[in-house]
């Protein structure tokens, strides 16, 4: 075996608790889903797209939220390795996809159903289920889930 002078460094794994006002919610339906995600967006929903992921566990429970990207007023780069990650990191078993769409519009785009194919594909090698990907908008009314729909 050929060594090296580098080190490594050991990893663990450390859940960041931040002051945050999001507290414990049971996702039951894709309203309750749209309803709690919204808490994440500010009047910035009609300027910019940002893509934020939910982490559920076995009893539906919300465990945690990442915000995945930030991007353009019709566009966000979505990492799919980015999501493992945090999928890993938390164990959980359930992920909910979610983007808003500054226009209002809350049909999804051809993008939008090939990167959500794409992290259910990915999740799926790790034993985590894509639960659903939410579109919302500034009307809190109105909101559009893949699994509802049938995409999932």
């Amino acid at each position: 075996m050929k060594t090296y002078k580098t080190l490594i460094s050991e990893r663990t794994l450390k859940v960041s608790e931040k002051n945050t006002t999001f507290k414990k919610a049971k996702i039951r339906v894709s309203r309750d889903a749209a309803d709690y995600i919204r808490q994440f967006y500010y009047d910035d929903i009609e300027i910019f797209e940002s893509v934020f992921i939910l982490l559920i566990n076995m009893s539906n429970n919300v465990i945690g939220f990442a915000k995945i990207s930030q991007g353009g007023i019709n566009s966000s780069i979505v990492d799919v390795k980015i999501i493992a990650k945090y999928a890993i990191d938390t164990l959980a078993t359930g992920i909910i996809l979610a983007h808003n769409h500054p226009t209002g519009n809350i049909q999804p785009s051809e993008n939008d159903i090939t990167i959500t194919k794409k992290v259910k594909d990915t999740l799926d090698i790790f034993g985590c289920q894509l639960l659903d990907h939410i579109i919302i908008t500034n009307d809190k009314d109105r909101y559009f889930s893949f699994a509802d729909d049938g995409i999932l």
